[in-house]
């Protein structure tokens, strides 16, 4: 039986994609990366809950095939601030993140300075 949930596994992690801008934050990868530590041995694997096991399955497929979206459909592909798909996917793109994160550097470290810099008989009281 394990050796079944072993290959349905593989299939959905060959069907599901990977986001080459979402590096080492992408769900397909983290995904492929379980699934080898879930099932070191390959089809061998013993599997102590098998019932968690499908119900895990299950909610990967509803996810993958979009189950949520097409049921409950929306009438517009934005979010109350008016932000469509494909600017969410290049806002969340690692690249993108990483120059924002490198352009509050400064600030940050200002405000670190800031609050962190305390006297030590301040700290006693």
């Amino acid at each position: 039986m394990a050796a079944s949930r072993y290959r349905r596994f593989l299939k959905l992690c060959e069907e599901w994609p990977v986001e080459e801008t979402k590096r080492q934050r992408d769900l397909g990868a983290f995904l492929r990366q379980r699934v080898a530590q879930a099932f070191r041995e390959g089809e061998s694997t013993q599997i102590a809950d098998p019932e968690a096991c499908d119900q895990m399955y299950e909610s990967l497929v509803r996810i993958h095939t979009n189950y949520y979206k097409n049921k409950y459909p929306r009438l517009k592909d934005t979010s109350f601030t008016g932000v469509t798909v494909e600017d969410c996917k290049m806002i969340l793109a690692t690249d993108i993140l990483k120059q924002m994160e490198d352009m509050k550097k400064g600030t940050w470290r200002r405000l670190r300075e800031k609050f962190y810099a305390k006297k030590p008989e301040e700290d006693s009281k």
